[in-house]
């Protein structure tokens, strides 16, 4: 796999995990929610979407950071 082609997954889950994160708050936090129309498996649902989200992004920022290092180690070797 080239370092472009991880570095463009990588940073496109991140992408993904935090726009997911940000429709599951928005869901939680909508008016129907607020007033109570809303059953609480939809908003337990959104919580645990969430946190797989959340585990995602984290996921594809530690491939990102250990890229990094694995290339600053080549450089290292190299020079």
């Amino acid at each position: 796999m080239a370092i472009n082609s991880a570095t463009s997954s990588a940073l496109l889950g991140i992408q993904r995990g935090v726009q997911g994160i940000r429709r599951n708050a928005s869901n939680i936090a909508s008016a129907q929610n607020l007033s109570g129309q809303n059953s609480t498996k939809d908003i337990t649902r959104s919580l645990v979407e969430m946190h797989e989200n959340k585990l995602y992004t984290v996921a594809n920022t530690n491939t990102l950071k250990t890229m990094d290092q694995v290339i600053g180690t080549i450089l290292d070797i190299k020079a």
